[in-house]
């Protein structure tokens, strides 16, 4: 039996003679393959990228409308600024738009503002729904046990552009948010 088992080991370094050929016709296959591969993932990536500025983008809008409504709530003649003109809302909104780098021309805000009465978390509007009871005198209190509230909603909207332009994907989209704040007593 080892006479068996020796002779299986002479044939052992034989064998994987034909092995290193094989190698040798296979050796430009992960080249070939990364060829072919490589715009693909070249194009995930990109797209990655853009995902990831939209994403930015959206938040970056998102803030400065909470930048606007948490200047419009501090107090109620702030917060009546926004009704016909913006002003201190606006400004706010801009500037923390453009702090982080983003040109105030891609940004627009809006801001609006109501009262209404709080009847366990849901805001009804005052009988006559329109704004101008908010400025009444004495317009603050509810009938049925609910509290008078104002809120101040501002809603901004920013514009993202693409880096490239993809088929069936407009190059420019435009990203909304919308925050919306109690107005301090």
């Amino acid at each position: 039996m080892r006479a068996i088992s020796n002779k299986a080991m002479r044939q052992g370094p034989q064998s994987s003679l034909p092995k290193r050929r094989t190698l040798g016709l296979q050796s430009g296959q992960a080249l070939v393959e990364l060829a072919i591969m490589l715009p693909v993932l070249l194009l995930l990536a990109l797209g990655v990228i853009e995902l990831g500025r939209y994403a930015y983008i959206g938040i970056l809008v998102g803030n400065a409308a909470r930048a606007g409504a948490a200047y419009g709530a501090q107090s109620h003649a702030q917060a009546t600024c926004a009704a016909p003109f913006p002003c201190g809302i606006q400004t706010a909104a801009n500037n923390d738009f453009q702090s982080n780098g983003q040109p105030v021309s891609k940004l627009t805000v809006d801001a609006t503002f109501s009262c209404g009465c709080d009847s366990g978390g849901t805001i009804n509007p005052p009988p006559s729904g329109t704004n101008a009871y908010c400025f009444v005198v004495g317009a603050t209190s509810c009938a049925g046990g609910g509290h008078f509230v104002e809120v101040v909603s501002v809603t901004a909207h920013g514009t993202f552009d693409g880096l490239f332009n993809y088929p069936g994907i407009p190059s420019s989209i435009t990203v909304s948010r919308l925050a919306q704040m109690r107005v301090a007593d």
